[in-house]
């Protein structure tokens, strides 16, 4: 860890750890393995008249065994590499190497038949990625909206200052301004949900060249599209170079990206009322905010959050505007690219947990937030003018502009003696008078 060249691995590591069973390469070693495998045993179940189907005996252990690997399976294949100096070549012959051990040594030359490294590769990364998206994204996600909606529901009603352009605006409430971020953020995971992820499977230049010379009687598009969908989970694409085009992958990482993005708002402006004083800080026994000034409490969770956010999506706009571009039927840039697809998954992690431990330690100063809206009884302008609007009265936009702008020290009582001096009924001016920076929230 102390060696570590990175945080992901090294400082951050036990908030990363989760996710080396998708994105370390002894999980991209098991993913193959698992490709390879299914693809071997559906091959036999495919009218090939010399390979007899595999039993579901030994289809059972045969996928048992590749979805229990272990290190020490993983470091047999790289020994494979080591010599081959071909990841994929590696694989094959490690599975060769164990089909003595479920009695198909003769059925060994249909591991990897008609394949290229890119049907395992384009196969086991969308995989990889789709499964970390279910066990640890989402999840970590779904913490953090539930979060939001208990803020919410706390500071539901609480009146607050708003602030357009950095200066006092309109009221608005604490409870809606969460609002607006769970509810940006879940219409994002719903997208993230909806996308369908897909697969290269087709050959060494997508056209199953090897499959057709070599037994031209079999449906291979039918076969690989049905291999695809039901035994991967994944949709195929139907034309292809010898690479997937990566579309799919890039669509997932702009949404990653947008969630992101929607959390650095959110941190900045939580940054801000904390720095406002609307917020304290829960106090963590033995924790030391500076190591000068013993006073402070510092958002370090939002500040973390807000870094780990912008760190993720750097990689995710590069994934995303490099992996859909390559020359002619493939060039090798996306192979070397793909191996870092764990990495802006990585920050994101890190920052959805520091942001969620900064979300567990607010705490409301509400005297802060009703100061502030006593204090600025100029927002009240907008009111007062769309009632006298409502009353037909002469150019009240006008009046209530040369009454408050620029003009800092408007208090209740020159609100007052204004609304006294308007020639409107008695009740227009008390419906005016009741109107307050605490009341004037709209639907919150």
């Amino acid at each position: 860890m102390l060696q570590s060249i990175g945080p992901i691995d090294g400082r951050y590591a036990k908030k990363t750890s989760e996710l080396q069973q998708y994105f370390s390469e002894a999980a991209l070693i098991k993913y193959r393995i698992l490709v390879e495998i299914k693809y071997f045993i559906a091959l036999s179940k495919s009218g090939i008249e010399n390979f007899s189907p595999v039993d579901e005996s030994t289809s059972t252990k045969l996928l048992d065994w590749a979805q229990a690997l272990t290190d020490e399976d993983c470091m047999a294949v790289k020994k494979h590499e080591a010599v081959t100096n071909h990841d994929v070549k590696a694989v094959e012959y490690f599975i060769k190497d164990n089909m003595d051990s479920f009695g198909i040594n003769e059925a060994k030359e249909w591991i990897h038949f008609g394949l290229t490294s890119q049907d395992i590769n384009n196969t086991s990364f969308p995989m990889m990625i789709r499964d970390s998206i279910a066990q640890v994204m989402l999840p970590g996600l779904e913490q953090i909206v539930g979060r939001m909606k208990e803020l919410e529901a706390e500071y539901d009603g609480i009146p607050m200052l708003a602030r357009t352009h950095g200066q006092p605006a309109s009221p608005t409430t604490l409870g809606k301004e969460f609002r607006v971020f769970r509810e940006r953020i879940e219409i994002q995971m719903e997208q993230l949900k909806s996308l369908k992820l897909f697969a290269k499977f087709g050959g060494a230049t997508g056209n199953f060249n090897a499959h057709k010379v070599a037994l031209g009687n079999i449906d291979w598009i039918a076969f690989a599209n049905n291999f695809v969908k039901k035994n991967l989970g994944l949709e195929r694409y139907q034309t292809t170079t010898q690479i997937a085009h990566y579309d799919d992958l890039a669509g997932l990482f702009d949404v990653m990206k947008r969630i992101n993005t929607i959390f650095i708002d959110l941190c900045r402006d939580i940054w801000t009322y904390i720095a406002m004083d609307y917020f304290k800080q829960k106090v963590v026994k033995g924790e030391v905010g500076s190591s000068a000034m013993p006073h402070k409490v510092n958002p370090i969770d939002f500040e973390n959050a807000e870094g780990n956010f912008g760190m993720a999506n750097a990689v995710y706009q590069f994934l995303a505007g490099k992996l859909p571009i390559s020359r002619l039927q493939r060039d090798l840039t996306d192979s070397t690219v793909l191996r870092n697809v764990g990495v802006p998954f990585a920050h994101s992690l890190i920052a959805f947990k520091s942001l969620l431990k900064g979300l567990s330690k607010l705490d409301l100063n509400q005297a802060k937030l009703e100061e502030d809206l006593n204090n600025n009884m100029a927002v009240l302008a907008e009111a007062i003018q769309t009632v006298l609007r409502r009353e037909a009265f002469p150019k009240p936009y006008e009046a209530l502009k040369e009454l408050t702008r620029g003009n800092s020290r408007i208090t209740k009582e020159v609100i007052d003696d204004f609304i006294d001096g308007l020639d409107v009924s008695d009740a227009i001016k008390t419906e005016l008078k009741a109107i307050t920076p605490s009341n004037y929230t709209g639907y919150n």
